[in-house]
């Protein structure tokens, strides 16, 4: 099960922060920022899908994230390279790199990136 749109918003918050109670994460929103009622009820929905937990604190709750960013991400992107390119990564390269615009300065880091993977791998 994922996170919706605003609940991924959220969890960013909380992967920067590490750990937050409930003021924390409504600081991090930009203004306007939204009702606590709403971050309280996506909190409740991320907890109970088992990306967010919680230590009582006397009346407050310190949350924390479950799931790494990194985990989460490349479970997304895996889930992504599946679904729409066949499974595989290499349709999925050849539209990220042909449709987003990268500089040819990016394209190269990105090689060099690859590279290092592939000396890694040969190990």
């Amino acid at each position: 099960m994922g996170l919706t749109e605003s609940e991924e918003e959220l969890m960013q918050y909380l992967w920067k922060l590490e750990k937050a109670f409930m003021r924390d994460l409504l600081e991090e929103y930009p203004e306007p920022k939204p009702a606590p009622t709403t971050v309280a009820t996506l909190i409740k929905r991320m907890t109970d899908k088992g990306f967010v937990g919680y230590k009582q604190m006397g009346r407050a709750r310190q949350y924390y994230p479950l799931v790494k960013k990194s985990d989460y991400f490349s479970k997304h992107v895996n889930g992504l390279i599946k679904k729409f390119f066949n499974n595989s990564a290499s349709q999925f390269a050849s539209f990220f790199t042909s449709e987003t615009e990268l500089t040819e300065e990016e394209l190269k880091e990105l090689k060099d990136i690859v590279e290092k993977e592939i000396e890694r791998k040969h190990k």
